[in-house]
């Protein structure tokens, strides 16, 4: 009786890291595909306070690093201008694949630290809720969990903001929340 040859994908799952985060992306991720040229990193205006620039995350994704990946503060840094995309020579979607990174982060809980993921999902329950982000509540709940000696601070540019009518004090739903609601239901339940 010969042995069967053992393939690195059955002795180690996290090598199909790749698939799953290509799997996740919305639309067309094209991971698979970077060259590990390093024009994204080069190209983007937020890599010097990244750990690992997107080609390193892609090439621990690759290797099946998942749990270090997990823990990049990268996809939390991305500020989705896209630069990175428009001189990528693979046309990988990028920001698409760090809003995947950071869902995939919130889900398994493997961030380092809860700012970003808790302002993330501060976020998306104001627009679940209101249908647009609501700041001041945003920045009020944000600073209280995290820099509660930071808000009297912020009080100036706040009270600014109200005067000029840049900012409510109040949530404001938007027409046609329903539909919202029904359309990111359905999403999520696509999802699973």
């Amino acid at each position: 009786m010969t042995a069967q040859p053992v393939s690195p994908l059955d002795t180690n799952p996290n090598l199909r890291f790749l698939e799953e985060v290509s799997a996740k992306t919305a639309g067309v991720a094209r991971l698979e595909m970077c060259i590990q040229c390093g024009t994204c990193g080069g190209s983007c205006p937020a890599s010097q306070d990244m750990d690992h620039t997107p080609r390193g995350l892609f090439a621990m994704i690759r290797a099946g690093y998942r749990e270090e990946a997990l823990q990049s503060n990268t996809f939390w840094i991305c500020v989705s201008c896209y630069h990175c995309v428009v001189r990528c020579p693979q046309e990988v979607h990028i920001p698409d694949v760090m809003y995947t990174l950071k869902g995939m982060a919130i889900k398994s809980k493997l961030y380092k630290d809860s700012t970003a993921p808790d302002f993330s999902q501060t976020f998306v329950e104001m627009v679940e809720n209101y249908g647009r982000s609501y700041e001041f509540g945003l920045a009020t709940r944000h600073y209280l969990k995290h820099y509660p000696l930071r808000l009297p601070g912020m009080a100036p540019m706040g009270l600014g903001m109200l005067n000029k009518k840049r900012m409510q004090i109040t949530p404001k739903k938007i027409e046609g929340i329903d539909q919202l609601k029904a359309i990111l239901a359905r999403a999520k339940e696509v999802e699973g």
